[in-house]
């Protein structure tokens, strides 16, 4: 395993399920849409892409990620395999929809244009990708030791970088932008409020 990847895989093995709570709002899928989830944890946001096509697919570079995701109720239908990212095991075109939430900025640069790249080959023609990733506005951008431009490590050895809208826009050519944003809120610590912010995106491959 690469760094990054070791770094996850311990996480999960130390703390189980990382991620619970109902998964934030995505966007609508037909329920016949062959669905890719990259990324997929312990299976938070693919529970609620299982309940809207019964042909999804997911992976994840921590294999108790996905053995942890693979436990999770409603998702027994699901192809679940561990695989990297960057390299997907798939054939090109095998995707109406790829769906990556918070996956993507915990990649160095190169690593971050290889998966958008891969989303690029994997997407049918008139297909959508789904990202969703931290803002250069939230809180905790700048938080860490920093390794590239608004890329921060932990103490645990995983890293997160901070997005710009037009840096997504970029990131993912030459897929059309449909719609790119910036969602905001706060997050109560401590009797302080504290900005919360990701970038949400989504993208159609043209013909």
């Amino acid at each position: 395993m690469t760094d990054h990847a070791t770094a996850w895989d311990r996480d999960y093995q130390r703390r189980g399920d990382l991620w619970g709570g109902a998964a934030a709002p995505l966007p609508d899928v037909p329920a016949g849409a062959a669905v890719l989830e990259i990324g997929c944890g312990n299976g938070k946001t693919l529970s609620a892409l299982a309940r809207r096509s019964s042909l999804v697919t997911a992976v994840d570079i921590s294999p108790h990620a996905v053995s942890l995701a693979r436990r999770r109720p409603g998702i027994a239908a699901a192809g679940l395999a561990v695989a990297d990212a960057r390299c997907l095991p798939f054939h090109g075109e095998a995707f109406d929809a790829v769906f990556l939430v918070h996956i993507t900025g915990h990649l160095p640069g190169p690593g971050r244009r290889a998966v958008a790249s891969e989303v690029c080959r994997v997407l049918r023609t008139g297909g959508t990708a789904f990202f969703r990733g931290f803002s250069v506005e939230d809180m905790r951008a700048g938080k860490g030791t920093e390794t590239e431009e608004q890329t921060f490590r932990r103490g645990d050895g995983i890293i997160t970088h901070y997005f710009t809208e037009d840096e997504v826009r970029e990131l993912f050519a030459p897929l059309i932008p449909v719609s790119v944003r910036t969602r905001r809120w706060y997050m109560r610590v401590r009797g302080r409020d504290l900005p919360r912010a990701e970038v949400e995106a989504v993208f159609r491959k043209a013909a």
